[in-house]
């Protein structure tokens, strides 16, 4: 039999300039090779996020200082990622050829392959669906960062503002697995998935008038939707409590960096604290969601998966605003 020659290029969605699914692009590049530090991962499930439409945007313009001026420095997306390792650079010793694992990279997933440091991977446990895997680190780390700081624990009564989406979804569940009381608030086509998860109420929040709502109800609330005024959410959770401020502000420029900043004025000296989150990568974090998702605790909704071919439509599904859970790309 003749031994075939290991491939030296793949396909990889990349964008030259911002903007919105339009300027992804299919192209043939050369596999990566892993640097110091490094694995190459074969991918085998990228989940996207409402971070990956953001950059490929450059919306607000504030994040072109971090992610590139003219065009995203990383130009391949897709942050969440899931595979095996193919190839370990040198001194990585976590890590071996053909080991499972996951982590939030700068970008890469909607590719063939894509180089790692060693330090941002994980341990995928066996029987877990990489597909599975893949949704866990963003999204699934925002929220349990978000739960941090708003102090949810058990018998806490919690409000998630924000719900149906990937971040939310996560959060009901992780604030349910905590042992907390949990009501939220979504789109209607969310409501049974929430219900699903263990909310003790999911209501559509196009019929829900948070000012007019029990004040002191709450002992936290997550607000990931970004819209109701800081006043109509603080006057929800009780002395001591706090509102978690996962995202929000539509500034064209500075996106929500001006609700963070009335947030911190309305936070002098209150009860009742605001508290908005700089969530970052957790690899710790990663590997203790991977754990429940192994054993069944944690089980994401995966609304719809695409082939690495159908990326771009993928892409715009969750750029038009209303997915349900998660959005996987495989190959």
């Amino acid at each position: 039999m003749t031994a075939h020659a290991p491939a030296t290029t793949m396909t990889v969605w990349s964008q030259s300039r911002y903007g919105g699914p339009e300027v992804l692009t299919a192209a043939t590049v050369a596999r990566p090779v892993a640097g110091d530090g490094e694995v190459v991962v074969d991918v085998a499930a990228a989940a996207l996020n409402s971070a990956d439409v953001r950059i490929m945007r450059g919306d607000p313009l504030l994040v072109r200082l971090a992610f590139g001026l003219r065009r995203p420095r990383t130009a391949v997306p897709g942050r969440d990622v899931a595979g095996v390792v193919s190839a370990v650079g040198a001194g990585v010793t976590a890590w071996r050829v053909g080991d499972r694992v996951a982590g939030e990279l700068s970008g890469g997933g909607l590719g063939d392959a894509v180089a790692a440091p060693a330090d941002r991977l994980v341990a995928v446990p066996d029987g877990l669906d990489l597909a599975v895997a893949a949704t866990l680190p963003l999204a699934g780390g925002t929220a349990w960062q978000a739960l941090d700081l708003a102090r949810v624990s058990e018998g806490s009564r919690v409000l998630v503002v924000g719900a149906g989406g990937g971040v939310g979804t996560f959060a009901v569940r992780l604030a349910v697995l905590r042992g907390a009381e949990v009501d939220a608030l979504c789109g209607a086509r969310a409501v049974p998935v929430v219900a699903a998860l263990g909310a003790r109420r999911a209501e559509d929040y196009r019929g829900a008038d948070l000012a007019a709502w029990e004040a002191d109800a709450y002992d936290a609330v997550i607000d990931i939707a970004g819209s109701t005024p800081l006043r109509t959410l603080r006057r929800l959770v009780r002395a001591g409590g706090a509102v978690a401020l996962v995202s929000g502000g539509s500034n064209r420029v500075t996106g929500p960096l001006g609700r963070i900043l009335r947030a911190a004025v309305l936070s002098i000296g209150a009860r009742r604290a605001l508290r908005p989150l700089a969530a970052v990568a957790r690899p710790e974090i990663t590997a203790r969601l991977l754990a429940l998702a192994a054993s069944g605790e944690l089980v994401p909704p995966v609304e719809r998966t695409w082939s690495l071919s159908e990326a771009r439509a993928a892409m715009a599904h969750v750029d038009a605003g209303h997915t349900v859970g998660k959005v996987v790309v495989v190959r």
